[in-house]
Parts: structure tokens; sequence; C-alpha cells
């Protein structure tokens, strides 16, 4: 069992940054990989950005890539989330999930190989 905890949304103007952290407890494995997603109202779940714990392995969406970072600090069990010159469609609840088996490239961006889902963290982005 894993549990995650996000936390770090708010609300920010547009070109603004936010940080999102995901708190995990449970069992964490260094080869597993750990995912944002976000879900704007009434849009369905998306893939933002995956990383493997040990942090080797990284991939992102084309709508973030050069904007949003994402990394781990394993030995505090936490996954990271920088958000910078955010834009009003990056508005959305933002979910961390923990993938069910290690990092690979062609399964990480489909919400159904995520076996563990934090409460998420609302982000808002005012133009």
């Amino acid at each position: 069992q894993v549990q995650l905890v996000e936390s770090g949304g708010g609300l920010v103007q547009a070109g603004g940054s936010l940080r999102l952290s995901c708190a995990a407890s449970g069992r964490t494995y260094s080869n597993y990989a750990m995912g944002w997603f976000q879900q704007a109202p009434g849009k369905e779940r998306e893939f933002v950005a995956a990383i493997s714990w040990s942090g080797i392995s990284t991939f992102y969406a084309d709508s973030v890539k050069g904007r949003f970072t994402i990394s781990s600090d394993n030995a505090k069990k936490t996954v990271y989330l920088q958000m910078n010159t955010l834009k009003p469609e990056d508005t959305a609840v933002y979910y961390c999930a923990s993938h069910k088996g290690p990092f690979v490239y062609g399964a990480i961006r489909s919400p159904s190989n995520y076996a563990y889902w934090g409460q998420g963290t609302q982000v808002t982005v005012s133009s």
C-alpha cells in the first residue's frame, strides 16, 4: 500500500510559479514511476509528468515541457512539480499517483497504469 498526500496548490497570476509536493508513505520502490496528472472541470484526467523514484528518468507532456519540472527526493519520499510560467489553461486539480511498476516510457501516460492516487490539490491561474 502507498499513501500519497499532495500540497502546494493555490491561486496565482498568469506567468507566476507554484511548487507542488507529493509525500508518499508505505511501500515505494526506487525503480517505480511517480506521476502528476491534471483534471480540469468537465475534462478527463490528463498526464502531466512522470519520474522514476531514482530520479534518473523523467517524461513530460508536450503542453508543459520547458515550463514544468518534476523531481524526487528519495530520502523524504517526496515528489515535486515545479510549475513556472503558468497559464490560465493550467488551471485544474493536480493529482499525484504511484505507478503499478517500473518506469517504462510507453506505459506512463495512462492513468489506468497507476495504482495509488492522492486526493488532489487545486491550482488556479488567473489571467
